[in-house]
């Protein structure tokens, strides 16, 4: 492995950098890819080593990117939002983070009381649908069934309001187009 792969590093730290990839993610990224070439049984039957190496980085960037857009939904005070926005060059995705948990706080309104602590427990929590069932004193099916109805129902009511939020945009831009 060490001939076919260990020239390429330094172009492979190079590519990370220019795509924009922070200096420790760099190392994370090198070092993952050194983990899974070490797991495989051979390298013989890689035709491009290089390539094969690259290509692994490059899957590695876009699943960590992919997870660091995923955002908790957690209850954020007031003094919490003001320290993150006033710490952070970017207050506008502040912002866009806060209008997103209050549209789904919305949508978890329009559930009911059993349906909405399911879902909490489930998707905000990470609790198994047994811990569940056994916390509310309900089978598992009935968390099953409640934990699918509201997670419909949620994806339901927010793409509702961006379809209401876009109408409202285009009316609006055509008001003022026709005027």
């Amino acid at each position: 492995m060490g001939r076919e792969i260990l020239p390429h590093e330094r172009d492979l730290r190079g590519w990370l950098r220019r795509r924009l990839v922070p200096p420790a993610d760099v190392e994370d990224i090198v070092q993952e890819c050194y983990c899974r070439l070490a797991q495989l049984r051979s390298i013989e039957d890689i035709d491009s080593p290089r390539a094969y190496l690259f290509t692994m980085a490059r899957n590695l960037v876009h699943r960590q990117r992919r997870h660091a857009r995923v955002v908790r939904i957690e209850s954020i005070s007031a003094d919490e939002v003001g320290e993150l926005a006033s710490e952070s060059p970017l207050q506008d995705r502040v912002a866009v983070a806060r209008q997103e948990v209050d549209r789904v706080r919305r949508a978890l309104a329009t559930l009911s009381e059993r349906a909405r602590r399911i879902f909490v427990m489930r998707r905000v929590e990470g609790l198994s649908q047994k811990e569940i069932a056994v916390a509310l004193g309900v089978t598992e099916t009935i968390v099953e069934n409640d934990a699918s109805r509201s997670l419909r129902a949620i994806l339901r009511h927010l793409t509702d309001e961006e379809a209401d939020t876009a109408n409202c945009t285009r009316e609006g831009g055509d008001r003022a187009r026709t005027r």
